[in-house]
């Protein structure tokens, strides 16, 4: 990389059905393991809510 140059920031996305556990689990073990250079987030292909006790435990 040359001086002067900003890298732009990795984003990474972990997709699941619902959005309600495994993908929030998989951003909370993401951003507990990466560095504040990689913008971590979670999301779903359908409304099914969050479950509290995961996104709590991991995030």
């Amino acid at each position: 990389m040359k001086k002067g140059l900003e890298m732009e920031k990795i984003r990474v996305m972990f997709l699941c059905t619902g959005n309600s556990c495994r993908s929030q689990m998989a951003e909370g073990w993401a951003r507990a393991l990466a560095s504040e250079e990689i913008e971590i987030k979670s999301a779903g292909i359908e409304a099914h809510g969050q479950k509290p006790t995961c996104h709590q435990n991991y995030v």
